[in-house]
């Protein structure tokens, strides 16, 4: 054959492929564990409670402030009235959430009975001729003098959680919260009493809020499924018969999804313009303090109604990082009362998530037209200090709770103090710098030098 002298015919050598090199790394999938390793970490709860209870606290006085303008001089009222009365309540409650943040687990157990005591004590006070008053329909409200009032029913969630979870806490203890007469009694009675004393003055949107903080503390003690299906079906019957007898709860209900101001029998003009403000915002608003909702056309557009407004000046982008940060918050807290050993802990950090994540999700769903109006504010976001405080107790409860896990514990002791060294007059930092010049100056001397 041609090209062989010898006849045979030529060998035919393998191709040489190039060395496959090492596998090229997925960025999405190093992302991912990026991201993963960033939510496993120690601290991860505690800086997302503290991070994101700021953010949304400092973004609601921002909101507040050009929410309640128009409202304000409406009412011949200085421009930034609300907004100072605000920040002062965000201020008293920084100082509630520090101390709760600093404050022992055995202390806040110690709180639970008096807290749950003075509650009920000013509840029962609201319905006193001449000292409760009535806002917007509802006999809630007991004034302080001048323009500043309590509304003693956001206390009452606050000691629900407290005390429900101290009883629960104790009684796992004891092993006693496999009957179900240990698990009821008396956390569903003084429950019912509470909700009795709320609904006295009509607070139904409130009454819901404890019935959520209820189940969630039921749901975690473990409650039987036929245990808390009849307990579900009794307060639902309950609310039914609480919504049927009364035209304005059934006015609300008609507005679910409703597009026009008059619905029929029923006046949805809230409900319409809350809708009509998320939808002129676009994507990023029309610009902080340019909304055109909030001059009379939006009813109570600084307090139930603030996201609405949000929607409208800060745009789809606004309304989703509020979401995001409440995502977070409810992230935390469900981690908190997952990775704990202490049942009061895992009770009371479960009861505060769910009562914030409930709050928010009934009041977001009724701006979005999902759910009825249920008159609650935004928690740590609208405007009322009655409400704010309680929240921020509650924060600093969970801040408190985070950082008391072992591993937390751990990762902040090996942190170095920011202020344990102090700055001499010329500026120089303690005892490192100073032995670090001096053996400096003695390897400049001779040997003679003393």
């Amino acid at each position: 054959m041609p090209g062989s002298r010898t006849g045979r015919p030529p060998v035919q050598r393998a191709v040489r492929r190039p060395a496959a090199g090492p596998p090229r790394d997925n960025p999405v999938l190093r992302l991912h564990k990026r991201v993963r390793r960033a939510w496993d970490r120690p601290l991860t709860a505690y800086y997302l409670i503290l991070g994101g209870s700021l953010l949304i606290t400092v973004l609601g006085l921002v909101m507040v402030y050009s929410a309640s303008q128009v409202t304000a001089l409406q009412m011949s009222l200085p421009g930034s009235f609300f907004f100072r009365k605000q920040f002062l309540a965000a201020a008293i409650g920084g100082l509630l959430m520090l101390a709760a943040s600093r404050m022992p687990v055995k202390l806040h157990r110690a709180l639970a009975y008096p807290i749950l005591a003075g509650a009920v004590f000013l509840m029962v006070l609201v319905q006193v001729p001449g000292i409760g008053m009535a806002v917007n329909g509802n006999q809630n409200w007991i004034s302080l003098g001048g323009s500043f009032q309590i509304q003693p029913s956001e206390f009452g969630k606050l000691a629900l959680v407290l005390w429900g979870a101290d009883l629960l806490a104790r009684k796992q203890d004891r092993t006693l919260l496999s009957q179900w007469k240990h698990l009821l009694v008396p956390l569903v009675p003084v429950a019912f009493m509470l909700l009795g004393l709320i609904m006295l003055g009509g607070d139904m949107g409130t009454a819901i809020i404890l019935t959520a903080i209820l189940f969630g503390l039921l749901w975690l003690a473990g409650a039987p499924t036929r245990l808390f299906a009849g307990v579900l079906s009794i307060a639902a019957l309950i609310g039914v018969i609480l919504i049927k007898t009364s035209p304005n709860r059934m006015a609300r209900l008609a507005c679910i999804g409703a597009t026009e101001p008059k619905s029929g029998a029923a006046d949805c003009w809230q409900a319409v313009h809350g809708i009509y403000a998320l939808a002129s915002g676009g994507i990023f608003g029309s610009g902080l303090g340019a909304s055109v909702e909030k001059w009379g056309q939006l009813p109570e557009a600084h307090t139930d109604f603030i996201f609405a407004v949000t929607g409208e000046e800060l745009g789809l982008a606004g309304t989703l990082s509020v979401l995001a940060l409440f995502a977070a918050l409810g992230y935390a807290g469900i981690r908190v009362a997952g990775r704990t050993e202490d049942p009061f802990v895992r009770y009371a950090a479960g009861g505060v998530t769910t009562w914030i994540t409930a709050q928010a999700v009934i009041n977001i769903g009724a701006v979005l037209g999902l759910l009825p109006i249920a008159g609650v504010p935004l928690p740590l976001f609208s405007y009322g200090g009655s409400a704010l405080l309680p929240t921020m107790f509650a924060i600093g409860l969970m801040i408190a709770f985070a950082r008391d896990e072992p591993a937390a514990r751990a990762a902040l002791a090996m942190r170095p103090p920011r202020f344990g060294r102090k700055r001499g007059a010329g500026g120089l930092t303690g005892p490192r710098r100073w032995n670090t010049m001096r053996r400096r100056a003695s390897a400049a001397r001779t040997s003679g030098e003393r």
